[in-house]
């Protein structure tokens, strides 16, 4: 008889038994800044014992799926037992909405128990189960008025909010009749997700035709594209990418009428500029994608969150404020302590 047992990977020789038999079924990345968030890990032993089957959970997010297959029926039964057991555990969580990271391979197995796929690229798919689903997110948000109006969008974490948010954002709107702002939901980051919302949103108030939106856990948050918050390799980077931006293009776009998304040059981050490569290569030409220089200073300097957070960890008010509007300013001294706080623990976070 085959059953469930939980797989504690701080053993060395468990995570070596693991990650051999994960290897045998074509799944080798083992980044520590990966697996290092998996919360839990179950595996599925026959009855002398054999790793037969395994799966993890990150956060709600499901990963590191492999069955050894021996028959359709019987790899089925085992399919269940290991999505089963994640599901088990993801109740017990309380969390209801779920994700799966997974090979094609596994796509259908997943659409047969109730699993709807997000996108999909050569290296794999992302699919969610549960509620609330994408479809229930994208009802929620504004509509425009009109298929005649030129709509943008811009996807941003704001870690925190600066000038060259703000010109790029300006702009967009300048050049369209509505841009929606997409703000990354995503606790990783320095400052947190109502932080951040609230920062964006008191910096564009002036902007009529500019809607500022929460962007939930369908745009570049460790669900979609955790190698964006991590240290990854290339490949790992352009997998979720890919990924990232073909959900983009398969939901947003029709839900929104996008016809344009504006990008900013990336001088600092390897993983960002990957990225905008990529969406410019999946969006267009059914989407306009216009990449804008970067801001700079008079004197040259080129404004990035990334070097804000670099001024808040030395802790150089007077260059903070050359980077930022009045209004994130005003937030960083009110909030000093608090953010001094965060960065002691590590709450350093990447993207701009």
């Amino acid at each position: 008889m085959e059953v469930i047992k939980d797989l504690y990977l701080l053993n060395s020789a468990v995570k070596k038994q693991w990650e051999s038999f994960l290897q045998q079924h074509g799944i080798d990345n083992f980044n520590n800044a990966e697996t290092k968030y998996l919360n839990q890990t179950v595996g599925l032993f026959d009855e002398h014992d054999q790793l037969v089957g395994t799966g993890s959970i990150a956060q709600n997010v499901m990963k590191y799926v492999a069955i050894e297959v021996h028959g359709e029926i019987h790899a089925g039964v085992r399919f269940n037992k290991i999505i089963s057991a994640l599901i088990q555990r993801l109740d017990q969580a309380q969390i209801s909405h779920y994700f799966v990271f997974t090979k094609i391979k596994y796509v259908s197995s997943f659409k047969h128990i109730g699993f709807h796929c997000l996108a999909q690229v050569p290296q794999g798919a992302l699919l969610e189960s549960g509620f609330p689903t994408i479809k229930n997110y994208l009802a929620q948000l504004s509509q425009p008025n009109s298929e005649q109006q030129q709509v943008a969008a811009i996807v941003i974490n704001a870690n925190p909010f600066t000038k060259g948010h703000r010109y790029l954002i300006e702009k967009a709107a300048q050049e369209n009749d509505l841009v929606y702002v997409i703000v990354v939901q995503q606790n990783a980051s320095l400052f947190t997700t109502p932080q951040r919302l609230y920062l964006v949103r008191l910096g564009v108030q002036d902007l009529m035709n500019v809607k500022v939106i929460d962007g939930g856990e369908y745009t570049v948050s460790f669900a979609t594209f955790p190698a964006y918050f991590l240290t990854s390799s290339d490949a790992v980077i352009d997998y979720q990418t890919r990924l990232d931006a073909q959900l983009f293009k398969n939901w947003f776009v029709p839900a929104l009428q996008i016809k344009r998304r504006y990008l900013g040059t990336e001088p600092t981050s390897h993983t960002t500029r990957l990225y905008n490569d990529n969406l410019q290569a999946i969006l267009q030409p059914e989407v306009e994608v216009l990449v804008v220089p970067r801001y700079q200073l008079a004197d040259g300097q080129i404004v990035s969150a990334f070097q804000v957070r670099h001024y808040l960890v030395t802790q150089n008010l007077e260059q903070i404020a050359r980077l930022v509007p009045a209004t994130t300013f005003d937030f960083i001294k009110a909030h000093w302590a608090i953010l001094q706080q965060r960065i002691q623990k590590g709450w350093h976070g990447n993207g701009n």
